[in-house]
């Protein structure tokens, strides 16, 4: 097969850009369906196999999740005096330089799903994998895939590092006047951009063989009449240079980056929110702690009910607890949020919440982007993106340079992009009480202006200014992986996250933004959402 075949085979830019698709498959409870090859990940990974701490059964504030939005409350909440109990459900992984802790992005096991059964990578080929608790969710809904983090750090794990701040004219299209990007552009993105330290490929990295693929890319833009942007990324160059220098296990420098990267390359929030949180000595994390409902406890209208059940690495149940806080932070990922609170709403469990829980879903205008480079250059693709370009010519589109995962140290020939669509089509979720099961309904063919516009744009980039010949392309956007929305700032809360219809019950992750961050990937800005909110809260007492 040659390459021209294989891009037409792969179809998917899904898989050519990351990790192709997971099947279904959900936590495991029998012990008799454990992965065979639980022994293996004992013995590769014993840390995710100790006994963790379990939270008192009354704890003043509750976050459930543990990514970027959650890791910005409990650090805050507990530097305000508060006690704090942080609930995860996946694992807590730690790092080493040379260990192989988490699995290679193109060859995944157990370790890289979240209770998936079957993988299908660039080659087309379906193959089984074990059903173990994983750092990536790959949740599959009629017409769209939605990928999240499953482990201490949540998307902070599994995404590449790209912090960007959307301009103006994009945020305020979004968040229609509900929050000030003035006061985010010089306040809150800022303090977060402190904390995690985002900043471009240094120069020495950018030119060396691990980024023959961001160079060429470049080199296409501007032959097509863009001017690459260089994008912050939070990463620790110093680890990634030790990567080239041969002083770490080679990670973000060989394409691996959505099942996280074991060296501590990427400045996850355990290396930052999460950990100065803990430093507080009034926040605890709480991994394999799965939140499953959420309700008002009886005869104390003050106080919130956290139905949860723990969870081994290899989806066993091993208990079911029913928790109690005076406040309730919601920050589970757009679909874990949303989940919780249309549930309830349809149980009754939180009878008061509004028409407007479960709305305003967007996957940010996602589509995944590949075109040939006509070119044998010897390399690999390094994970962290170094450049940009914005068109708006139509519907405002940007490209990222993006990567093809591989462990070869032949390039794969193929330029992988991550387009991003201002695009307004929107979702909802929906109850269903067959099964108590929570459903997106994505419009049929909801994402096909984005992937016309980001295609077009492709398109006009896709020429090898070398060689002159006009490359074959493709554009996916049957898969997104960032979700937001379902309990939209300023109609489903206050301006400030406060779920409407309840006291001290809050959403801080990205459910509360309202389907797109504007062109840009949404990390920094739910994160930068998150400090401002969770900073009035602690302000007004509430």
């Amino acid at each position: 097969m040659d390459r021209r075949e294989f891009l037409q085979g792969a179809g998917s830019a899904a898989a050519m850009l990351a990790l192709a698709r997971a099947g279904t498959g959900t936590p495991v409870a029998r012990a008799d369906n454990i992965s065979p090859n639980t022994p293996i990940y004992r013995m590769l990974v014993p840390e995710i196999f100790a006994p963790v701490p379990d939270p008192a059964d009354h704890v003043p504030a509750i976050v459930v999740g543990s990514g970027f939005g959650a890791a910005v409350t409990a650090l805050r909440l507990a530097q305000a005096g508060t006690s704090v109990a942080v609930l995860e459900r996946g694992s807590r992984w730690p790092n080493d330089p040379w260990r192989d802790i988490f699995a290679v992005d193109t060859l995944p096991d157990g370790r890289g799903f979240w209770h998936r059964t079957t993988f299908t990578g660039v080659d087309g080929v379906t193959q089984a994998i074990d059903p173990f608790g994983g750092v990536l969710d790959v949740r599959s809904y009629p017409g769209i895939d939605v990928w999240r983090g499953a482990c201490v750090g949540g998307g902070s794990v599994v995404f590449t590092g790209v912090m960007i701040e959307p301009e103006q004219r994009f945020f305020d299209h979004v968040f229609r006047g509900v929050v000030d990007y003035r006061e985010m552009h010089q306040v809150y993105y800022p303090r977060v951009r402190k904390m995690l330290r985002p900043s471009p490929i240094p120069v020495d990295i950018y030119n060396s063989v691990a980024f023959v693929h961001s160079r060429s890319w470049d080199e296409q833009a501007r032959a097509a009449g863009y001017t690459p942007q260089p994008v912050a990324g939070a990463w620790t160059w110093e680890i990634v240079r030790g990567e080239l220098a041969g002083r770490s296990r080679a990670s973000a420098t060989v394409g691996c980056s959505n099942l996280g990267n074991a060296n501590g390359a990427k400045f996850d929030l355990n290396q930052n929110y999460l950990r100065d949180a803990e430093g507080t000595g009034r926040a605890r994390i709480h991994p394999g702690h799965r939140v499953d409902a959420i309700g008002v406890e009886p005869g104390a209208p003050g106080r919130y009910t956290v139905a949860v059940t723990k969870l081994a690495p290899t989806g066993e149940a091993l208990g079911t607890r029913t928790l109690t806080c005076d406040k309730l932070f919601l920050a589970a990922g757009s679909i874990g949020t949303s989940e919780l609170l249309v549930r309830a709403r349809a149980t009754g469990a939180l009878p008061n919440l509004n028409e407007h829980i479960g709305e305003g879903w967007g996957g940010n205008g996602d589509v995944a982007l590949s075109r040939p480079l006509e070119t044998f250059d010897v390399g690999v693709q390094g994970a962290p993106s170094a450049s940009r370009i914005l068109d708006e010519a139509g519907m405002p589109v940007a490209l990222e340079n993006w990567f093809i995962p591989g462990t070869s140290f032949f390039d794969t020939t193929v330029l992988g992009s991550l387009g991003i669509v201002l695009d307004d089509t929107r979702g909802r979720f929906v109850y269903d009480p067959a099964d108590g099961s929570v459903v997106l309904q994505w419009p049929p063919g909801g994402s096909a202006a984005s992937v016309a516009r980001a295609r077009e744009v492709n398109n006009r980039a896709s020429c090898d200014c070398r060689s002159g010949i006009r490359a074959i392309r493709d554009a996916d956007a049957s898969f997104t992986a960032h979700p937001l929305g379902g309990a939209v700032i300023g109609r489903a809360t206050d301006a400030y996250g406060r779920v409407r219809g309840y006291r001290n019950l809050y959403v801080m992750d990205g459910a509360a933004v309202p389907g797109s961050t504007g062109t840009v990937n949404p990390s920094l800005t739910i994160s930068a959402l998150a400090e401002r909110n969770i900073e009035q809260i602690i302000r007004s007492g509430g």
